[in-house]
């Protein structure tokens, strides 16, 4: 490859780099291309431009491509499935109802982030916003609250997760790309996440529903108090259905912890059901029986929802699969390695790296995934150059950064905008605010985390 200018090879591929994203930027932001057509364009873009020959540029993006949906495509299938059984169970509502209850009315919204915190933990943020608007609008009519205060605690709770928190796919294609420590990642991510999702959603939530006052969509909300649902799980076996796959993966990392050379039989055992794919697909295998057929529900019914609820999916699994394809050509063509020494040389902190470089993808594209994926590829070979650094830490960095300043190029603002029944304006001084505090305070909680750990 030839240099431009006369500029150094290193700034040369970075040039081309910064060529290609605002290229990739453009065609999903303003001309509306297909993230995944538009991820592969640029991934061929970048090989030719970077001098690699086109027989090793269509490998690099067919082994990026599978290499990263290896293990995600099977986690986004098993983790729909589980929110798909716990919404037509009723379990969503079950866990809301408890919670209210026990938390009574003047901290329900304290309540309403526990529920956004672990039906959030399954399902993607699109799917847990459709499953939680019903109990949004039911629970602020039973309580005569403003719907933002009830509100944004449960997408503070769904977001948090959604960037954060593993199993959830955006945080495990990180986890996978710098190979890190899924339990420790787990715990740091909880450490990190809780604080964070009380100030951006409790906090932030009882501030601004005060000042801004909206009423759910009349039909939308005629709908969902029509809905009635008398054979609900019980909470305890709907809670644990939820938590199971967490609670194998960590069982899992404490015995890798204890036993880390794996020299008996029990700690082989515990690491195989920690496994996330074997972890997620026990808990749908138990949730067809906890949330489906102890409910009532037919062999038929079950079929119909591990079927239907697939579908959806299939964008967002072909984005990661873009996204992959774009980090492994950034790799083989020596990108990510000009990066890493430019990063290296000066001296930036990895885990604020992690953050800038996926928050700027995330406001120029709109999406949290694509932002977390295409940052991996250009922080993982930072890491290794980076002898000490916390690996888990930079996972979480990167998804927080991969929340920062939704807005009108993300598909979640118009979402939350129509359910919510808010003006441009409304929803931007809610839920980009919101957004934006999760990734700023998440940032500041994991650097004050690396002081420790």
């Amino acid at each position: 490859m030839s240099t431009i200018f006369g500029l150094s090879h290193n700034t040369t591929l970075l040039v081309w780099t910064l060529i290609v994203i605002i290229f990739l930027i453009l065609l999903i932001s303003k001309y509306k291309w297909n993230p995944f057509i538009t991820l592969l364009l640029s991934a061929l873009m970048l090989g030719l431009l970077t001098g690699m020959k086109p027989a090793d540029v269509i490998s690099s993006i067919t082994g990026g491509l599978g290499g990263t949906l290896g293990t995600i495509a099977i986690v986004i299938g098993l983790g729909t499935m589980l929110g798909k059984m716990m919404a037509e169970s009723g379990g969503a509502e079950q866990i809301a109802t408890t919670l209210v209850d026990r938390f009574g009315v003047k901290r329900v919204h304290w309540a309403m982030m526990i529920v956004g915190f672990i039906v959030g933990i399954p399902v993607f943020f699109e799917v847990g916003v459709i499953l939680m608007i019903p109990i949004i609008f039911t629970v602020a009519r039973k309580t005569n609250m403003s719907l933002l205060q009830i509100g944004i605690p449960i997408l503070a709770g769904l977001s948090t997760v959604h960037g954060l928190v593993p199993p959830h796919p955006a945080p495990m294609i990180a986890i996978e790309a710098f190979n890190a420590d899924l339990g420790k990642t787990i715990l740091y991510s909880l450490l990190v996440g809780i604080p964070t999702a009380i100030i951006a959603g409790p906090v932030f939530g009882k501030f601004i529903g005060k000042r801004i006052h909206t009423e759910p969509p009349a039909e939308l909300a005629e709908q969902f108090s029509a809905k009635k649902n008398s054979n609900l799980p019980g909470f305890g076996i709907t809670l644990f259905t939820i938590l199971l796959p967490v609670i194998l993966m960590l069982i899992g990392s404490v015995a890798n912890i204890v036993d880390p050379e794996a020299t008996n039989g029990f700690t082989v055992f515990s690491e195989f059901i920690g496994n996330e794919i074997i972890a997620l697909l026990i808990a749908v295998v138990f949730a067809l029986f906890s949330l489906g057929f102890a409910r009532g529900f037919s062999k038929h019914d079950i079929s119909r929802f591990t079927s239907e609820c697939l579908a959806p999916t299939a964008t967002i699994i072909l984005i990661i699969g873009g996204g992959g394809a774009f980090k492994q050509v950034l790799i083989n063509s020596g990108v990510g390695n000009a990066i890493a020494e430019f990063a290296t040389h000066a001296n930036i902190n990895v885990i604020l790296f992690a953050w800038l470089v996926a928050a700027l993808i995330r406001v120029a594209t709109g999406s949290a995934t694509v932002a977390m994926t295409t940052a991996a590829g250009i922080v993982a070979p930072v890491l290794t150059l980076t002898p000490g650094a916390n690996i888990e830490l930079v996972v979480l960095a990167t998804g927080a950064g991969s929340l920062v300043l939704s807005h009108v190029n993300d598909a979640g603002f118009w979402m939350i905008k129509e359910f919510f029944n808010m003006s441009v304006a409304q929803t931007l001084k809610t839920w980009t605010v919101m957004e934006t505090l999760l990734s700023v305070v998440g940032l500041l909680f994991i650097l004050l985390l690396s002081t420790v750990v």
